[in-house]
């Protein structure tokens, strides 16, 4: 029994002891315990409320140290404090103190106990608004975004000029926002450096392709010296607008879409055009020179001709086969780089030649040679001129509206060498060259001669000069649309307007009798009697009425 009730005791002490310890550890759960602080700041003895007013002191105590953020190859700079730094793990803290001042008694006298023993240094992390970091963000990378730019190439004074490419550039504001706070939550003794976020776009053309361009593929010239002003004008500005294209590998350019629209408005003239077998006026004639020139260039840097036509008549600037005409949509010149890099075309006028160059990166063997045989099958008389009576002209006039031409059918050979040695002859196309007669206007025939006679003669009226017509222009003008009337110029070498040669006729007599009428004096030997022709209507240039070739 004594035994049972010491026992009591004890148990009764003990009870009485750990109450008396709970009593005093709930009393103290008010304030946090000695040795928890925050950077030198002593947090012991403190409640929630000034222990968390102590942790804002000393965030704002920070230093406002410097904020270097990487954008590409630019950087940005700012504050820590004027990017709003604020208290970023208040939620951590808050569970640290909360194991110290509430829940399990015997835990938190533990962990009291091992406080008092030890010390702890509470982790206070910071972090960066992120809307001031958006802000700051989103204006100054305003003018670094942007999609990527190519490089461009010109050539100036017998020089190639590259304008470099750019990437382009978007910033992730978010994951950069994301980058700042992660490198201010390491410290801010030290200035905090951050990579940004950046998406990089390559651009499609880019300085290295263009540096490939320094060879020259195939180069040639034409002669235009006995051209008109108004030929030699469309000429000039032709080639202007083919000269400096960029054709990276596998595009196309069309001699058709580069030069159109044929009109006053984009430069050109009219002058000496084919069409169906006569030469006429259009607007922009002439431009077949172009394409036929770019065509031979082509030839010789052997690019891949995508679509080539000949003339509907032979043209004397290039031997037959060698020629491409342009006429509307219905003939163009297409040709497409076949190299693995860029080419370059220039083309120029200069001192009545015209010339076109294929830049490029050359990879043919040196001792590989390319040469082009133009060979003529057969050819066809035009036959005797064909003479059409003008009223307009004084009688015995006779006046050259357009020369003939010879009909030919003639093919062309690609003839490839090796150290002067044949291995390769390709036939490219054979081609048809309609012919087609001289034409003339003759004035009409010289009138009978009659006797004299009292009666006054009423005085009859010339009949009124027919009005040249006028050439056509716009979307459906050019080479590709002709006169509608009797044409007023030359072709094929013949320049028009050519003065009209007087034919001399006997002078008339006064006779005292009447007398039959005489016949009209001869013309001379390509002449026809009045108001016939020597000849049928010449063929078209084509199968179907079509635009004409701007010769």
């Amino acid at each position: 029994m004594k035994k049972k009730l010491l026992e009591k005791g004890i148990w009764t002490a003990c009870l009485a002891a750990g109450m008396a310890v709970g009593v005093h550890f709930c009393a103290a759960a008010a304030v946090l315990p000695d040795g928890l602080r925050v950077g030198e700041q002593e947090l012991g003895g403190l409640s929630r409320e000034e222990a968390d007013q102590k942790i804002e002191e000393y965030v704002n105590n920070l230093p406002d140290q410097k904020i270097s953020i990487q954008v590409g190859d630019q950087t940005l700079e700012t504050t820590s404090k004027a990017m709003g730094l604020f208290w970023s793990n208040r939620d951590a803290v808050d569970e640290v103190v909360s194991g110290l001042t509430e829940g399990n008694l015997l835990r938190r006298y533990m962990a009291q106990t091992d406080l008092k023993q030890e010390g702890a240094q509470l982790q206070v992390e910071t972090a960066v608004d992120q809307a001031a970091m958006t802000a700051f963000l989103t204006e100054q990378c305003s003018g670094m975004e942007g999609g990527p730019k190519n490089a461009s190439i010109t050539r100036q004074n017998g020089e190639f000029v590259i304008t470099p490419s750019e990437k382009g550039v978007t910033v992730d504001i978010e994951a950069t926002v994301q980058a700042v706070n992660e490198a201010v939550a390491a410290g801010l003794d030290e200035p905090v450096t951050a990579e940004a976020a950046v998406t990089e776009a390559e651009p499609e053309i880019t300085t290295e392709m263009l540096s490939t361009i320094k060879d020259v593929l195939g180069t040639y010239t034409t002669d235009f010296s006995s051209s008109s002003s108004a030929r030699a004008k469309n000429l000039e500005g032709g080639s202007a607008k083919l000269n400096g294209h960029v054709l990276m590998p596998g595009e196309t350019l069309s001699g058709y879409e580069c030069l159109q629209p044929f009109t006053r408005a984009n430069g050109y003239e009219p002058a000496a055009s084919y069409e169906n077998g006569q030469v006429v006026d259009s607007i922009g004639g002439g431009v077949c020179q172009l394409s036929t020139t770019m065509y031979n260039m082509a030839l010789e840097a052997e690019l891949e001709i995508t679509q080539r036509q000949n003339h509907s008549m032979i043209v004397t600037y290039v031997d037959p086969s060698r020629d491409a005409a342009i006429a509307g949509t219905y003939k163009d010149l297409k040709i497409t780089n076949n190299y693995s890099t860029p080419i370059y075309i220039e083309a120029y006028t200069s001192g009545r030649k015209l010339t076109f160059t294929c830049y490029g990166q050359e990879t043919r063997p040196e001792n590989r040679e390319v040469e082009y045989i133009s060979e003529t099958l057969s050819r066809i008389d035009p036959g005797a001129p064909i003479e059409r009576v003008n009223n307009s002209l004084a009688p015995g006039t006779r006046r050259k509206v357009s020369s003939g031409h010879v009909g030919i059918k003639s093919r062309l050979w690609k003839v490839v060498k090796v150290d002067g040695v044949e291995t390769e002859r390709t036939l490219l196309h054979t081609d048809t060259y309609n012919a087609s007669k001289s034409v003339y206007e003759v004035g009409p025939a010289a009138p009978a001669q009659t006797p004299p006679v009292t009666e006054t003669v009423p005085q009859t009226t010339a009949p009124a000069e027919t009005q040249a017509p006028q050439p056509s222009e716009g979307v459906g003008g050019g080479p590709g649309i002709g006169l509608t009337g009797p044409s007023g110029s030359g072709g094929g070498g013949t320049q028009p307007g050519q003065e009209a040669q007087t034919v001399p006729t006997a002078p008339q007599s006064t006779l005292t009798a009447p007398a039959p009428a005489e016949t009209a004096a001869p013309s001379p030997a390509e002449e026809a009697p009045s108001g016939t022709v020597t000849g049928a209507k010449p063929p078209e240039a084509d199968s179907s009425p079509a635009p004409a070739a701007g010769q």
